[in-house]
C-alpha cells in the first residue's frame, strides 16, 4: 500500500436492538460488564489501514458516542448485522448532519445495500481483498463509491491479526477470533452460505496461534469465542489445529476457554470430539431448528435426520462441552402446534438454553427466493426486522400456510414454557450430571474472576427472589453429584439473569402480535400446488 495522507478513523460499532436474545446486558451487569463481546470484524479491518491512519473505536454497547468523539474524526467506520440496523442507519445520520464521511461495511449491507445508500462508501463482503482499494478512494477524497469483493474467493491466509489493542477488555466477558468461513450445508433459510460459500476456508494453524498469542501478550484471560458459524466446516484443517492448540494452552498453563458454533453431526465423530476437550472446549451452540424429521427435511437440515437428537447432544454433554441450541417456529411442513413436540425434545435432551426464533426469510436465501416466487414474501421485510430487531418476536415477513396466529402462539408458548425457572434450572440439574467437565482447565484470575464470583452470588443466591431457591438446589445438586460441572452450572445459571426477563417480555410481545393477527389473518390465497409442493421440499 502506498503511502497515505493522515487521517483519524473512528470504528463505530453500533447497538444491538434492546430486546435481542443475545445482548444479555443484563448477565454481564451481574458481573460487572457491559456487554458481551466486542466487534471482532471491525478490529479485523481496523488491521488492515494504512499505517498513517490513526484509529479508535467506539463500542455502543458499552459506552456513549460523544460529538466530542465525531469532531476528532476525519472518517467513520461502522457496520453490523441485521439486529443493529436501526443505530446502524442512525448513525449514517448523525454523520451526515455534520458533515462527516462514513463508510458502511458488514453482513446487512453486504445483503441489503440499498438500505445504507445514505452513506459515503460501501464495502460488501469480506474485506481482505478490497480494503487498499478504498483506502485509496478516501485518500483521494472520492466518495459515493462501493467496493465489493468477488464471493467466496478471500484467501484467509491473508487476514491480518485484528487490533485487539482497540478493545477495552473489561467492557466484555469474551473476545472473538475465527478460524474459517464458510459451511458445506445448505439449510434453505441460513444466509451463510450465501455470504461465505460451501467450502470452509480455514487459517494455518500458525496464523490462529499468532492471535491468541496476541491476545495473551495483551494479557486477557478467560473466554475466548471461536465465531465461526460451523467451527467444524472443515474438519480436517480443524483436526490438524486442535492438537497444536492443546500443546499452545499447556505451554501457557492454560489461560483461555473456548466456545463456538457447530453442526450436531459433531456428536457422531468421537476423535473431533476429544480433541475439543483437550482444547478446552466448554460449549457449543448448535442449531437444531426443529423436532420433527419432515420439517427438517424440507427445509434442507439433512445433517440433524436420521438420528436421535437428544441422544446426540448427550454426547457432546459427554465430552465436556454444554449445548445452547437455535429452535425455529414458522416452517411450511409444520402441521399443527409443533410446541409440545418441541417442548418434550427441550426437556429430554437437557438443554437449558434455547433460542426460539421465528422464521425469517433473510435477504438473498433460497427460502427468500422460493417465497418470492410463490408471491409470498413481504416487500418490506428489512423495514419491519429493523423495528424490534430480535428474531424471537420478529420475522414471518412471508403469508404463512399455517394461520399466522397459530404459528406466533406456538412461539408464544414455547418461549413461556422453556424458561419457567422450574423448567430451566431443571433441565441445567439434569445437564450438570451429564457433563463430563473432568480436565476442563482455565487459569483463574484473582482481581477478575473472584469479583465476578462474589457479584454472581450475591445476586443468584442473595437477592434475587425469583431464582434464589432453583439455584440453591442447582448449586447443592451439583456439588453432590457432579462437582466438576460446577463452572458450567454457575455461567448457566449467570444467563438466567438475563433469558429469564427477556422470555417474559417476548412472549407479551408475542400476545400483543397475536391478537394483531386474529383481526387481520386468514387463510392465504396461493397459486395452485404452492402448498403442496412447500410440504414436498
Amino acid at each position: 500500500m502506498t503511502s497515505m495522507q493522515p487521517r483519524n478513523v473512528l470504528l463505530i460499532y453500533p447497538r444491538f436492538a434492546p430486546g435481542s436474545f443475545w445482548n444479555y446486558r443484563a448477565t454481564c451487569e451481574a458481573v460487572g460488564r457491559r456487554c458481551p463481546a466486542p466487534p471482532l470484524g471491525l478490529i479485523t479491518m481496523a488491521a488492515l489501514l494504512p499505517p498513517e491512519w490513526s484509529v479508535r473505536l467506539i463500542d455502543r454497547n458499552a459506552e456513549e458516542l460523544a460529538d466530542a468523539d465525531l469532531a476528532w474524526a476525519d472518517l467513520v467506520m461502522t457496520g453490523g448485522m441485521l439486529v443493529q440496523q436501526r443505530d446502524t442507519l442512525a448513525i449514517i445520520r448523525r454523520c451526515r448532519a455534520r458533515g462527516l464521511p462514513v463508510a458502511i461495511g458488514g453482513p446487512d449491507v453486504t445483503s441489503s445495500p440499498h438500505l445504507y445508500a445514505g452513506a459515503d462508501y460501501q464495502v460488501l463482503g469480506e474485506v481482505e481483498p478490497i480494503m487498499a482499494d478504498f483506502a485509496a478512494a478516501v485518500d483521494r477524497g472520492q466518495p459515493g463509491r462501493r467496493f465489493e469483493a468477488p464471493k467466496y474467493q478471500t484467501d484467509v491466509a491473508t487476514t491480518p491479526i485484528p487490533r485487539f489493542d482497540l478493545l477495552d477488555f473489561d467492557h466484555y466477558l469474551q473476545v472473538g477470533v475465527q478460524f474459517s468461513r464458510g459451511c458445506p450445508f445448505t439449510c434453505e433459510f441460513c444466509d451463510i452460505i450465501e455470504l461465505y460459500g460451501r467450502v470452509p476456508r480455514a487459517k494455518s494453524s500458525e496464523q490462529m496461534l499468532a492471535e491468541l498469542d496476541a491476545l495473551y501478550r495483551l494479557g486477557w484471560r478467560g473466554h475466548v469465542d471461536f465465531v465461526d458459524d460451523n467451527l467444524i466446516g472443515n474438519k480436517k484443517a480443524l483436526k490438524a489445529f486442535l492438537p497444536r492448540l492443546a500443546w499452545w494452552l499447556k505451554e501457557r498453563d492454560f489461560p483461555f476457554e473456548f466456545s463456538t458454533e457447530a453442526s450436531l453431526n459433531l456428536a457422531d465423530d468421537p476423535e473431533l470430539l476429544a480433541l475439543m476437550r483437550a482444547a478446552n472446549f466448554f460449549v457449543v451452540f448448535v442449531g437444531i431448528e426443529s423436532a420433527d424429521a419432515e420439517t427438517l427435511v424440507a427445509t434442507r437440515k439433512k445433517q440433524n435426520t436420521r438420528r436421535d437428537i437428544a441422544e446426540s447432544v448427550h454426547r457432546i454433554y459427554a465430552a465436556g462441552m454444554f449445548v445452547i441450541a437455535g429452535f425455529i417456529v414458522g416452517f411450511d411442513s409444520e402441521r399443527g402446534s409443533i410446541t409440545a413436540r418441541t417442548a418434550e425434545l427441550i426437556e429430554r435432551a437437557a438443554i437449558p438454553i434455547c433460542m426460539i426464533g421465528l422464521l425469517s426469510a433473510l435477504p438473498n436465501t433460497q427460502l427468500s427466493r422460493r417465497l418470492q416466487h410463490e408471491g409470498r414474501l413481504f416487500a418490506d421485510f428489512e423495514v419491519n426486522g429493523a423495528e424490534d430487531g430480535d428474531h424471537c418476536t420478529e420475522g414471518l415477513n412471508f403469508t404463512t400456510l399455517r394461520p399466522r396466529r397459530d404459528v406466533l402462539e406456538d412461539a408464544r408458548a414455547l418461549i413461556s414454557e422453556v424458561y419457567r425457572p422450574e423448567r430451566y434450572f431443571g433441565r441445567l440439574r439434569r445437564m450438570a450430571r451429564l457433563l463430563d467437565s473432568r480436565g476442563h482447565k482455565v487459569a483463574i484470575s484473582l482481581r477478575r474472576d473472584l469479583y465476578e464470583v462474589v457479584r454472581l452470588t450475591w445476586h443468584c443466591l442473595v437477592s434475587s427472589r425469583d431464582m434464589r431457591r432453583e439455584v440453591w438446589r442447582t448449586v447443592i445438586d451439583c456439588a453432590r453429584h457432579n462437582p466438576s460441572a460446577l463452572r458450567s452450572a454457575l455461567r448457566v445459571t449467570a444467563l438466567y439473569i438475563h433469558f429469564g426477563p427477556f422470555s417474559r417480555v417476548a412472549a407479551a410481545s408475542l400476545a400483543r402480535k397475536i391478537e394483531e393477527a386474529a383481526e387481520t389473518d386468514h387463510r392465504p390465497v396461493l397459486p395452485a400446488g404452492v402448498a403442496a409442493t412447500a410440504y414436498r421440499r
